[in-house]
């Protein structure tokens, strides 16, 4: 029988590997590139409410919840009553933007030298792949 390398084995050690080379890189940042990004999608989305937020990240509520504590604790984040009691409004502290400003130029070289590495065609298969496991 043919042995066939598992998707899931395959796409996980790529993942471990990309996260340790941004990690690397935004080290002088004192964010790892999980934090950048969660920061960056607070940034961008103003003062988000957690489902909104859990949406555009596309992580579930309490995995939302435990990265958000690490950063409440760390003083990058504050999370506020919203417009009724069920709802949580998370905003970033002049800590997390002083760090975003620190980390943004280190992500971008990181990207860049991972862009000039991983071919178009590539990040559409991983694009596809994705799409593909959601549905």
């Amino acid at each position: 029988m043919l042995e066939v390398e598992c998707y899931c084995t395959l796409v996980r050690r790529s993942a471990r590997a990309l996260t340790e080379f941004y990690d690397i890189a935004l080290a002088p940042s004192g964010l790892r590139v999980t934090q950048y990004s969660l920061l960056r999608a607070i940034e961008r989305l103003e003062k988000p409410s957690l489902t909104l937020l859990a949406e555009s990240t596309g992580l579930d509520r309490s995995t939302l919840g435990r990265n958000l504590r690490v950063l409440e604790k760390a003083g990058f984040v504050v999370i506020r009553p919203g417009i009724d009691e069920r709802t949580r409004i998370v905003e970033l502290k002049p800590q997390a933007r002083h760090a975003l400003k620190v980390a943004r130029p280190l992500w971008t070289k990181a990207q860049t030298k991972v862009a000039a590495a991983v071919p178009a065609q590539a990040r559409q298969y991983l694009r596809t792949l994705t799409k593909a496991v959601e549905n």
